[in-house]
């Protein structure tokens, strides 16, 4: 253990780097209230969308790397604003004019569209939970309507209502002159209509907790700002959270940048210390636009988990925080099998190379290990040229390139050929385009279905390239099984056919056969499908029909 925390201690794996950083607050002395807290927010104006997952990810990861380096107690909270204003109905909801009647009102007095909970907000809470659950995170959800309305944030509601000018002018610089007017932190719940107000404050009497305001038909009304009476405005209820809960640690898009400042301002004039925070990169749909709770675009949890492991979700989170990703349908295969790809280098790497492993950041020392002995992106191409409705169809040419392997004892595997085929019918073949060989094209592949006829003919072309290229070692042993012996033959042909870059050949190949300008290893594509079936493939693309 000793040998693993000091390597956590210089890791400059992202996680270790953030911990370290949560770590120094208390190289003096050990919180006073016992333990270590990491919080993420939530907006339950919409539907979870995949933004929020990766929040919890990544800080549950920077949480995991502190246990690994300090003996401090730890808490993650996952707070839902759910107090707030709802402002704006989303577009990806049902009952829209229905909805429209609710606009002020706190999230949780919103009617639900879909008829399952007391409330917009509960419906939303309760499913960001559900994912979060299956995902096993361990945290603890948090409720503003709940602190608020019990009491838990009174102390520092009243602390804010002694230090109003203070957050005024903290905030009033950073506003436009109409908003300025108006602004407040305070935002009273109306006794007369629920909703949530954004009106200037007539009187602030810190003695008393209270504050005066004007209702919208003139109506001068004083309310306790304690007991769920009044919400503050989104960065000073922000930074009175974190003075409230001392909250230690807590990330943000790019996009809040300005509400951590300022809200480090606000939690300072509350007498207590904002949290450690890291800016991370926002996500992007397939337009390159920031996806958004309220439009529904980019991509959902349950749209990943449809067609792909959890696994791949967490291991996408865990890739460059800092760095902006476009999180569309088509990262999935690629997510998949750099997976796979860290996980079985985990075993063979070192403490160091261990500790920077992503998939490490995923399970810790309890590490899984990788069944997919055939990569998802070859098992889309098999797919594709199998023309497979169902997973069993996949395991049939699955077995001829790993005849020990069931889909009992290969249980990732045996999920990755559904979702291949899943995500094959929904995503690849409505956008497949085969097209005819050049005569070149056509030449080469007549050549490599020769070649792909006898052991003899794939010899010979491979001696016919060494020939030309003034080779004279050994030909390689002869083994239609092995995928290196098979790449290196249809490498020959296209060498022997002069195609220059080599690439523009495994181009042709992909284009002509499988309907896509990018592909597998040919090598091990013809070794999963099968050599036989490979050389009617290329039959049917030399005759044209494919393209029909």
């Amino acid at each position: 253990m000793s040998d693993l925390r000091d390597a956590a201690l210089v890791s400059k794996a992202w996680p270790f780097e953030e911990a370290r950083r949560v770590l120094k607050r208390y190289q003096k002395q050990p919180p006073e209230k016992g333990y270590v807290l990491f919080q993420t927010g939530y907006g339950p104006s919409g539907l979870p969308h995949i933004g929020t997952f990766g929040e919890v990810a990544r800080t549950t990861m920077v949480r995991r790397a502190f246990e690994l380096m300090s003996d401090i107690p730890t808490k993650l909270i996952c707070f839902s604003d759910d107090m707030d204003g709802f402002r704006k109905v989303p577009t990806n909801v049902p009952m829209q004019e229905e909805l429209a009647q609710d606009l002020n009102l706190p999230l949780t007095k919103v009617r639900d569209p879909f008829g399952t909970h007391a409330g917009f907000a509960q419906h939303n809470n309760a499913r960001l939970c559900e994912f979060l659950d299956s995902f096993g995170f361990e945290y603890e959800f948090a409720s503003s309507t709940e602190y608020y309305t019990s009491g838990k944030f009174d102390e520092m509601l009243l602390k804010a209502c002694w230090e109003y000018q203070k957050i005024m002018d903290i905030m009033l610089p950073t506003l436009g002159a109409e908003r300025r007017a108006t602004y407040s932190p305070f935002l009273p719940i109306s006794p007369k209509t629920g909703h949530v107000l954004q009106v200037p404050m007539l009187e602030v009497n810190a003695a008393n907790g209270t504050v005066v305001y004007q209702e919208p038909d003139g109506e001068k009304v004083e309310i306790p700002v304690t007991g769920g009476n009044v919400k503050m405005q989104w960065k000073p209820d922000w930074a009175m959270r974190w003075a409230a809960l001392d909250v230690d640690y807590e990330m943000s898009g790019k996009d809040l940048i300005d509400s951590v400042t300022q809200g480090g301002k606000i939690c300072r004039a509350l007498g207590k210390r904002p949290p450690e925070s890291l800016t991370y990169e926002l996500f992007n749909d397939e337009l390159g636009q920031k996806i958004s709770k309220s439009k529904g675009n980019g991509l959902s949890m349950e749209e990943w988990l449809t067609y792909a492991a959890p696994e791949s979700l967490q291991y996408f989170m865990y890739l460059k925080p800092k760095t902006a990703k476009r999180l569309y349908f088509d990262v999935i295969p690629k997510a998949v099998d750099e997976y796979h790809q860290q996980l079985r280098a985990y075993p063979g790497q070192d403490l160091k190379a261990k500790l920077n492993n992503p998939v490490y950041h995923l399970h810790g020392s309890d590490m899984p290990a990788s069944d997919m002995v055939v990569p998802f992106s070859m098992l889309l191409n098999l797919a594709s040229a199998s023309s497979a409705e169902a997973k069993e169809t996949m395991w049939g040419f699955i077995n001829k390139y790993a005849p020990d392997a069931t889909p009992e004892s290969h249980p990732n595997l045996d999920a990755a050929a559904g979702f291949a085929v899943r995500y094959f019918n929904d995503f690849v073949k409505p956008n497949k385009v085969f097209r005819a060989p050049t005569d070149q094209e056509h030449a080469a592949l007549a050549d490599l279905a020769l070649a792909l006829s006898s052991e003899e003919a794939a010899l010979a072309a491979i001696a016919k390239k060494n020939a030309a290229m003034g080779n004279e070692d050994d030909l390689p042993v002869a083994d239609f099984a092995d995928d290196d012996f098979l790449q290196s033959v249809v490498f020959a042909i296209g060498k022997n056919h002069g195609f220059e870059p080599l690439r523009d050949w495994f181009k042709a190949i992909y284009e002509v056969l499988l309907g896509a300008s990018q592909g597998p290893r040919f090598g091990g594509f013809i070794a999963l499908y099968g050599v036989k079936e490979t050389v009617a493939l290329i039959q049917a693309g030399l005759n044209n029909e494919l393209t029909k």
